[in-house]
């Protein structure tokens, strides 16, 4: 019997494991247009195949003199004498899915934005990749460095002059308690970077979205590689003889496929979708013109609100967007846009986690900083806050390699055998189970689950204030024994969440059985 239930539960790992991959979404809030001045910062992370994504601590480390960060493709870095500690999303055999939230409140993660530029092989003949470019890695180094999101920006962009980027293209967010920054890079050295205003709020899905907007000579809030007008010139995708200021997104995106939403409507489904969300009707299509980078909202943003952006399977014909309703509709398990139910939907079957960094500056970052992080899909699964100052995860929430294994390059992309097997003590691989159970019958189990995941969220929120207020009593006194206060807490909630995960599961492969 217990054979065969680890079968069924392999099984239903597998169930939209090979779906066509959506590649990540993102909703940035700046601190003024947040409901309590916090820079929110939310994202979801997907992919393609079987994977197994663990949440795990990293200390701080101290680093022999003279040692060097090893790349992926040869390259090398000088090590830092001392690296910060931080929070890994971890997501074994992927280049470009980790994330990364340090112990001084500053995030770091992205999202897939192909380009038209050349191909590797041509990029490293010209120059253009030197010591076979930066790929994995780019992301902790930030992490392991910064203590803002603009020294994160400069270490970011310092390593992309020096080696140019690996793959097609990417938007990087790096954000802090006092501003984010999307930083879109094309394959090889060419890159912008955009702030976020205070007062708006950014959607940002797998196409670059810098567009005119981004003024270069305002530096302080915009900021660019080297010759990157006169290059585009070069390759003849900007025409400054048109009149129109210069375009990353026209120049560096990909063309529309023939007979794509984008080609059809001029816009990307997701973020018409998003954008529309935040106004509260469908925006008209065709659009005129490209999506604005950034809108500026008549009302104000919570964490939920991000989580819900991001939870939402899309809109019903004839219906306008709805926030509250943003799960409603049954799971989208592809990619195209012309998919029903749930036209520009986010959520999908390729998701694997949702967080919200909710980043406040007025706290110490240890407790001001909080990721608000769903296991699996955002949808079928509950925010549970980690503080950026907590020095441990649960043991169930990754696999339990060593650390310096787990941290080393070459384990990364040859993790051991076994490591994507259904294991029922690891919280993924249950949270994942419980998603791809409620797929089976989505509109009755999905109301059964948030049932119970709806209530324990509201009490997370509601003791937030209490919580925390306890814990600025303890770092007035004793900095240790607040952040093993904010530690116990944040696993406690852990725990809790898988447990309920387990009951959940096993209830719903009950009533599966009895049909």
């Amino acid at each position: 019997m217990k054979i065969f239930v680890r079968i069924f539960f392999a099984f239903l790992l597998m169930i939209g494991a090979f779906s066509s991959a959506r590649a990540c979404f993102t909703v940035v809030v700046g601190k003024e247009a947040s409901v309590d001045g916090a820079v929110l910062f939310g994202h979801l992370e997907q992919n393609g195949g079987l994977r197994n994504m663990g949440y795990r601590y990293v200390p701080r480390i101290q680093h022999e003199p003279g040692s060097m960060v090893e790349l992926r493709r040869g390259g090398k870095w000088p090590q830092a004498e001392e690296t910060y500690a931080f929070l890994w999303t971890s997501n074994p055999g992927l280049e470009f899915s980790d994330g990364y939230f340090n112990e001084f409140g500053v995030a770091v993660s992205s999202d897939n934005c192909r380009t038209r530029e050349d191909s590797y092989d041509e990029l490293v003949a010209r120059g253009d990749i030197v010591d076979g470019g930066i790929g994995y890695k780019f992301r902790r180094i930030i992490a392991q460095r910064a203590r803002t999101a603009r020294e994160g920006l400069d270490i970011a962009t310092e390593l992309l002059d020096y080696f140019g980027y690996a793959a097609s293209g990417r938007t990087y967010i790096i954000a802090d308690a006092n501003e984010a920054w999307l930083l879109s890079v094309a394959r090889g050295k060419q890159w912008i970077a955009q702030r976020v205003p205070d007062d708006a709020i950014v959607l940002l899905p797998n196409v670059h979205i810098i567009g005119p907007e981004a003024d270069l000579e305002d530096t302080e809030n915009v900021r660019a590689s080297e010759g990157l007008v006169e290059y585009a010139i070069s390759r003849a995708w900007y025409d400054p003889a048109s009149g129109e200021p210069f375009s990353f997104r026209e120049a560096f995106n990909l063309p529309p496929h023939e007979g794509s939403f984008m080609d059809e409507h001029g816009a990307d489904p997701r973020q018409w979708f998003s954008q529309s969300l935040v106004k509260g009707s469908l925006i008209e299509l065709p659009v005129s013109e490209q999506l604005p980078f950034a809108l500026y909202p008549d009302h104000k943003f919570s964490v939920m609100d991000v989580a819900n952006i991001i939870r939402s399977h899309g809109h019903a014909e004839g219906q306008d967007p709805d926030m509250a309703l943003s799960y409603a509709l049954g799971m989208p398990d592809d990619a195209s846009p012309h998919h029903q139910p749930g036209t520009g939907a986010i959520c999908s079957s390729t998701s694997q986690e949702l967080v919200v960094y909710q980043l406040r500056n007025w706290l110490p970052p240890a407790l001001g900083s909080v990721a608000w992080r769903t296991t699996a899909a955002p949808c079928t699964s509950v925010l549970v806050p980690w503080y950026a100052g907590i020095n441990s995860t649960p043991k169930t929430y990754y696999k339990n390699w060593p650390l310096e294994q787990a941290l080393n390059i070459a384990f990364q992309f040859n993790p051991p055998e076994g490591t994507f097997d259904y294991d029922p003590g690891n919280a993924f691989d249950v949270f994942n189970g419980l998603e791809n159970m409620v797929d089976l019958h989505y509109p009755g189990f999905i109301k059964l689950v948030r049932e119970q995941w709806d209530p324990f969220e509201e009490e997370q929120f509601a003791m937030q204030h209490a919580i925390e207020e306890v814990a600025l009593s303890l770092f007035e006194e004793n900095e240790d024994l607040a952040i093993s206060y904010l530690t116990g807490y944040s696993n406690y909630r852990a725990m809790k969440a898988l447990e309920m995960a387990r009951e959940m599961l096993n209830y719903l492969k009950t009533i599966n059985w009895a049909h």
